[in-house]
C-alpha cells in the first residue's frame, strides 16, 4: 500500500502540532519588508506590526514560486520514494501560488492539486478534514480521497474581521473594498470567501467584542456548520476576554471541539493586529 502525503501552504495557517501530528508537509510563503525577502514562518508575526509602527509602511506578500514547489515537492520524495502527494492549495482567486504549484506538479507522477478556493483556518479546515479522512481509511484510493477533499470544498466556511482596516486596504485583496472607503472610522467590515475570492459582505458598528459576537452568531444563523469542529482565527492583539467568549457561544451552540488558529505572518499582513475569524465545514 502506498503512502499518501498531504501537502499545503503557509496561509493556511494549520497549528505546528496538527501538521506533525498528520504529517502534514506545508511549504512557505514571502513576506517582504524594505525589499528584504522572508520565508512565512520564520519572521515573528509580532515583527511585522512593530514594523508598522515605527515606519506606518505594510509589508507586501509573495507567493510561493513554481522553482520552489519543484525542490518542495521533490523533498516530499525524496523521503518518501513511493509515496503519493496529494497538495491542498491556498485559493487561486487570490494568489498565483497554486497556479505556479500547476507548473511545478508537470514535473511528477503521481501528485493531485486541489484549489481549496480558501485561506488561513477555510484552508486549514479542509487540510484537517483530509487528514480526518486518511487516519480513518488508511488505505483510501488516491482518486477517492482527492473526490472527497473537493466536495468538501464548497463547504467550508470562512468568515473575519479584519484588525486594522489600514492592512486591509493595502493588501488590496479585498474585491469590493472600494465600497468601504469613506466610511471606515466606526465600521468593522466582515470578510467572507466567496467563490475563492475575499468579499466584504456584512458591517458591524461598534467595538470589536460586540461585533465578534454578532459575526459568530450571523455565521451560525447563515451555515448549518457541523457541530463536530468549529475554528476560530485570531492575529496578536485580540483581547482574551474576546476569546473566552467565543469559546462560551460555541459551546452553547453545541460544538463539541473548538480550536484557536493563530494567523501567521501572511494572513496577519492582510488583516492586522486584533483580527477574529470563524471557520467551519457545513454538514
Amino acid at each position: 500500500m502506498r503512502r499518501i502525503i498531504l501537502s499545503t501552504e503557509s496561509g493556511a495557517d494549520l497549528p505546528s502540532d496538527l501538521a506533525e501530528k498528520y504529517d502534514i508537509q506545508v511549504v512557505p510563503m514571502h513576506i517582504i519588508i524594505d525589499g528584504k525577502d522572508y520565508l512565512d514562518g520564520s519572521l515573528p508575526v509580532q515583527d511585522i506590526y512593530d514594523y508598522y509602527e515605527r515606519t506606518k509602511k505594510i509589508p507586501s506578500t509573495t507567493s510561493t514560486n513554481a522553482h520552489e514547489y519543484q525542490a518542495f515537492f521533490s523533498s516530499i520524495r525524496e523521503n518518501s520514494p513511493d509515496c503519493i502527494i496529494v497538495h491542498i492549495g491556498y485559493t487561486s482567486k487570490a494568489s498565483s501560488s497554486f497556479q505556479n504549484a500547476v507548473i511545478a506538479a508537470k514535473e511528477f507522477e503521481d501528485l493531485f492539486l486541489i484549489d481549496a478556493l480558501n485561506v488561513t483556518g477555510g484552508l486549514a479546515s479542509i487540510v484537517l478534514y483530509a487528514a480526518k479522512v486518511l487516519e480513518k481509511e488508511p488505505g483510501i484510493e488516491p482518486a477517492r480521497l482527492v473526490e472527497k477533499i473537493e466536495a468538501i470544498v464548497p463547504k467550508s466556511r470562512l468568515a473575519f474581521i479584519p484588525g486594522s482596516l489600514d492592512f486591509l486596504k493595502a493588501g488590496g485583496r479585498v474585491s469590493n473594498m472600494a465600497s468601504l472607503i469613506g466610511a471606515l472610522l466606526k465600521i468593522k467590515p466582515c470578510i467572507e470567501l466567496k467563490d475563492g475570492k475575499l468579499m466584504s459582505t456584512k458591517k458591524y458598528r461598534g467595538k470589536m467584542s460586540g461585533a465578534s459576537e454578532k459575526l459568530l452568531r450571523d455565521y451560525l444563523n447563515e451555515f448549518n456548520i457541523d457541530r463536530e469542529q468549529l475554528y476560530f482565527i485570531y492575529s496578536i492583539g485580540l483581547d482574551e476576554r474576546i476569546k473566552q467568549r467565543m469559546d462560551e457561544v460555541a459551546k452553547e451552540n453545541g460544538f463539541q471541539n473548538i480550536r484557536w488558529i493563530q494567523a501567521g505572518g501572511m494572513i496577519s499582513t492582510h488583516s492586522g493586529a486584533g483580527g477574529f475569524g470563524i471557520a467551519g465545514l457545513e454538514q
